[in-house]
């Protein structure tokens, strides 16, 4: 099997830096919050950023679902370092530095687009017991430019020496431009270009981004709920899982010589992925109810481990194998973190 080598993998998307602390339900109160939840931020949420951080042991960790992806499939890959390539966009500032140390920590070669006009995005985890309130402040991330970024001969090299592609279907709402540019280098040079729905609102409110780069998308990710929302967007008129990853397979293609494939998790349930001409179920790791701390970041964490062994060149069932073993590691701890190394064999 090919062992993977520098920048093999490319990721780009929103970085974030998640910022976790304990708080009361007072706190919660304050900004109005529900315990468990997700949010974009708005104006009234303004303090609670610098409010959060005064609070005792405040975790920071790099965040955003793109990056999680990527340095998740770093870590399962452990050697060489900067297996993965990251873009995307943060502020001058101190949270920006952060974000730098901790993609240089997980051995990701992250090349940020800088600027000073809004600040690093970051999203706050407010913990009350088993419960995060996520509140996201997309701020510098929406900044992203291709004509500053990506375009540059340094940036585009990095693009080029890439196999595999990943980009959060999030991305959409911030550089479609930038997306396009990529998928279409990736079919033109017959590698790998993977995408993920994300999330139920992409499909919904960003559909016609989405279907533009959608004949280049060679791996299409995303879970149950955001299939349906897909499947009525596109009115498929079936609600039932395997019929709507054959249709989604089936939807036109720019590279023929790659048939499409579509992997839908489902949380505890079966993962579907169409393989070939036919819509197979894998079963995904059994685990105590007791033993899952946060599954905020499964999803980021199963296209990690997929990734990972996608750029190893395996097998679809081991790529999915791989994914379900990272997910599984990862719902038992909170934040998108992971123990030092991977038992995976």
């Amino acid at each position: 099997m090919p062992t993977a080598s520098e920048n093999t993998l490319f990721g780009m998307g929103n970085p974030l830096l998640d910022i976790s602390a304990v708080v009361d339900k007072d706190f919660l109160d304050k900004f109005g919050l529900k315990p468990n939840d997700q949010i974009l931020a708005e104006d009234k949420h303004k303090a609670l950023f610098e409010e959060i951080v005064k609070r005792n042991k405040v975790e920071y960790h790099a965040g955003g679902s793109t990056q999680n992806s990527v340095k998740i499939a770093q870590w399962m890959i452990q050697k060489p370092h900067k297996v993965a390539t990251f873009f995307g966009c943060i502020g001058t500032d101190h949270f920006g530095e952060i974000l730098k140390k901790k993609a240089e920590e997980a051995h990701v070669d992250a090349h940020y687009y800088e600027q000073n006009e809004e600040p690093t995005g970051t999203c706050a985890a407010c913990i009350t017991g088993d419960n995060r309130s996520l509140v996201a402040n997309l701020a510098a991330a929406n900044c992203y430019k291709k004509e500053k970024h990506l375009d540059l001969d340094s940036n585009w090299e990095l693009v080029k020496k890439a196999k595999v592609y990943y980009i959060a279907g999030f991305f959409l709402t911030v550089s479609p431009e930038s997306i396009l540019k990529v998928a279409k280098h990736a079919s033109d040079n017959n590698k790998i270009f993977c995408m993920n729905l994300s999330a139920p609102f992409i499909s919904q409110f960003f559909k016609e981004p989405l279907m533009k780069v959608m004949p280049y998308v060679d791996i299409l990710f995303g879970n149950e709920t955001e299939a349906a929302t897909f499947a009525k967007e596109l009115g498929f008129e079936t609600d039932d899982i395997a019929e709507i990853a054959k249709k989604t397979q089936n939807l036109p293609k720019d590279n023929t010589k790659r048939q499409r494939v579509v992997v839908f998790t489902q949380g505890k349930d079966d993962t579907v992925a169409t393989v070939g001409e036919r819509v197979t179920m894998f079963p995904v790791l059994d685990i105590d109810q007791n033993d899952i701390v946060d599954t905020n970041g499964a999803g980021d964490a199963f296209v990690g481990g997929f990734l990972s062994a996608l750029v190893q060149e395996h097998a679809l069932e081991e790529c999915i194998r791989a994914g379900h073993y990272a997910a599984n590691v990862i719902i038992r701890r909170v934040g998108c973190t992971f123990p030092e190394k991977p038992d995976f064999h």
